[in-house]
């Protein structure tokens, strides 16, 4: 069978095969729907984990509207809003003008690998709540009290032990003070953080304010299920070995220069027959052969089967796997 190339094909030659195949879609045929794929979020967890994180927050998030309303006496929902996957690198980018209280928690204190981050408005509101004035017409935007902090912290620490209520051998403990730096953990920009979000509001009202949770996706594994990596499945080494043997059948064309020179343009349309052009090596300096432009092995005319050849004398830095066997071309 021929290769036909596309540079080759005429425009009506196009239009004579789209006429032939068919350039309209077949009614017959099911309409297959593809999912965006965004390259620049992580996707480390499959959808039966999600689904599975889906159920833990949602009995999370009951624990943690008791925990509030003990603080605040008071009848509260709380709503998870969304649970989406970032890069660390993503979340340090977003606008650090915007004030956050955060808390960190973890395993100990020096491995924190999750925290809890209550913008300044929804602090705002929480504080009022939980000093008994809902109906406060202060200053949204004014810094915390030392009192309110403490109140805010306290709150912080109970949702994060609510929210974590259900895991079995889970010894989760907070920080001690409340951080406003956007993300005070140390990451590296490709790890993967899940971002819970969620919104509490009271029972009687309508309008709630949301404040979210930030945690390693590595740290959710022990309620969803561990993550099957590529690494775990093929190591470095088989992954190597596999695209070598993949790649060695592929054809590479090699070009064997013996010399170049330069000339003019003048000089070039001078020439005639039997006239001598001086090249830019000696005649007893071997060849070059190239693969993409770049020189890979030296060697020297030969003939083989009636056949020019080259036979290699040396290698360059690009390949060290040179011979001393004919290459015919």
């Amino acid at each position: 069978m021929n290769s036909v190339h596309a540079g080759n094909l005429s425009r009506e030659k196009i239009q004579q095969l789209l006429t032939t195949v068919g350039s309209e879609p077949n009614e017959d045929k099911a309409q297959m729907e593809a999912a965006d794929y965004d390259w620049q979020q992580p996707h480390y967890f499959s959808s039966e984990q999600l689904s599975k994180l889906d159920e833990l927050t949602k009995e999370a998030a009951k624990e943690m509207a008791e925990k509030f309303a003990k603080f605040c006496n008071n009848d509260f929902d709380i709503t998870i809003v969304s649970a989406t996957e970032h890069f660390a690198a993503e979340l340090r980018s977003q606008d650090e003008s915007m004030q956050t209280y955060c808390l960190t928690f973890g395993s100990d204190q020096d491995r924190q690998y999750g925290l809890i981050c209550i913008p300044a408005q929804t602090a705002f509101i929480w504080a009022t709540q939980l000093l008994g004035d809902s109906e406060s017409n202060e200053d949204s935007e004014r810094e915390l009290s030392q009192l309110e902090e403490s109140l805010l912290l306290d709150i912080a620490s109970a949702l994060i032990e609510a929210f974590f209520s259900h895991c079995e051998n889970c010894d989760v403990k907070t920080g001690q003070s409340l951080d406003k730096k956007p993300l005070p953990l140390e990451l590296q920009d490709t790890d993967a953080l899940c971002k819970i979000t969620f919104q509490v509001r009271k029972t009687d009202q309508e309008n709630g304010s949301d404040a979210y949770i930030l945690i390693l996706c590595s740290e959710l594994e022990p309620f969803v299920g561990k993550t099957s990596k590529a690494a775990d499945r093929t190591s470095a080494a088989d992954s190597s070995k596999a695209i070598l043997e993949h790649m060695q059948p592929i054809k590479v064309s090699i070009r064997a220069r013996l010399a170049s020179t330069v000339l003019t343009f003048e000089q070039i349309v001078n020439l005639r027959p039997n006239d001598i052009l001086l090249l830019n090596k000696r005649i007893d300096e071997p060849l070059e052969l190239l693969v993409g432009g770049r020189t890979v092995f030296r060697g020297w005319p030969a003939k083989s089967d009636g056949r020019h050849a080259v036979v290699i004398a040396a290698e360059t830095e690009t390949n060290k796997q040179g011979s001393g066997n004919p290459v015919p071309f």
